[in-house]
């Protein structure tokens, strides 16, 4: 696509969440590749698992966001290569959706002088490679201070808490259409942490498990993976500010979806099971040793004959037999999976949501660390 093509294609991009918001975005112009003076850098917030460099920030787990408070009439936008779609807002108004954009410099303007809050969330998932984002920067306008949120919420699990295809109405998607239509942003995750004011991580991988994937494909399984800055061979993620008051995890879908095959290494569905309640808790227990401080939830998965739920449970027993007292299992409920390949759909997302709000409403101590 051409420079034209890709500035009609961000144009009519814009988001419409609400009438207030379309207005908002209406008046906002995104110039790409702008004819600059001098820039200066503007501080940011960075949330999710991010590699950080002189020039900005790697990334490839989901839900990573940037944010940054200046005073000015516009603000520049550094992105880098890799396949991503990133949401764009000012002061809370969503500006400009870019799908899979070029590297390069983006001035947004537009929304007048005064104190702003500019935001670029990544909403889609990225397995295959790891993408860049290189920053906000000023043109003559002021950097202001802004402060991190003191609560923090950590989600890991599978496609559910990714978020795969639930901006979908339909369940039956080409891998382009799955891929486009992935938005983290509309998933339980970043909407039970949006409710509650807290930053949060989302440590999810379509199609991965505790011990088995989906199906039985090769690839690390969260256990394996979690500890990792990024996917697949990638150093071990270190972030001294990082200290969750709450991690959810939401994980059991992939290991018993389907089948065991012939090959496999478990002789038969039991020895799966009891392999993932003692490969769970022994994850359990590692997140709790690098967090001693997080209240765990094991979110319960529907499944026939609630397979799933009868062996988180077994988990949390044997958790809580090993000491662990600061711990609850959440089911998840009954759901539509009406999005891409059965998966949730947004309502299903909220419907996450609530249950796990509701939750947290009701033990607002474990904000404290308690």
């Amino acid at each position: 696509m051409g420079l034209r093509g890709l500035l009609t294609a961000l144009a009519l991009g814009a988001l419409c969440a609400t009438g207030a918001a379309s207005s908002a975005a209406a008046q906002l112009r995104l110039t790409v590749n702008p004819q600059t003076t001098a820039l200066t850098p503007l501080p940011a917030l960075t949330g999710g698992r991010v590699v950080a460099s002189a020039d900005g920030w790697t990334y490839q787990w989901p839900g990573v966001h940037f944010e940054a408070a200046f005073e000015g009439g516009s603000v520049l936008v550094k992105l880098g290569p890799g396949d991503q779609i990133l949401h764009l807002s000012v002061d809370g108004a969503p500006a400009r959706r870019l799908v899979k954009p070029a590297p390069g410099l983006y001035r947004l303007d537009g929304f007048g002088p005064g104190r702003h809050l500019v935001r670029a969330a990544v909403v889609g998932e990225m397995q295959s490679a790891p993408a860049r984002f290189g920053g906000f920067f000023l043109e003559g306008g002021k950097p202001l201070p802004l402060t991190a949120p003191r609560r923090q919420i950590e989600f890991i699990g599978d496609s559910h808490s990714v978020g795969y295809g639930d901006a979908s109405d339909k369940r039956v998607c080409t891998p382009d259409e799955v891929w486009s239509t992935t938005d983290n942003s509309i998933a339980f995750g970043p909407l039970t942490a949006a409710r509650f004011g807290a930053d949060h991580q989302v440590n999810a991988i379509s199609g991965r498990g505790i011990v088995r994937n989906y199906d039985g494909m090769a690839g690390d399984t969260l256990p394996q993976a979690w500890p990792k800055a990024l996917l697949g061979a990638a150093p071990a993620y270190a972030n001294a500010d990082w200290a969750p008051q709450v991690v959810v995890i939401n994980l059991g879908t992939n290991d018993f979806s389907t089948p065991v095959k012939p090959g496999e290494r478990w002789k038969d569905r039991q020895a799966l099971r009891d392999d993932y309640v003692e490969t769970y808790a022994r994850f359990a227990q590692a997140i709790r040793a690098r967090q001693p401080q997080a209240f765990l939830i094991l979110l319960a998965p529907p499944s026939a004959e609630n397979e799933i739920a009868a062996q988180v449970d077994r988990v949390a027993e044997r958790l809580k037999a090993a000491g662990e007292t600061r711990l609850a299992v959440i089911p998840v409920g009954e759901m539509e999976l009406t999005a891409c390949d059965w998966h949730p759909s947004a309502r299903d997302q909220q419907g996450i949501s609530a249950r796990l709000s509701a939750f947290l409403d009701q033990r607002p101590e474990v904000w404290l660390g308690r």
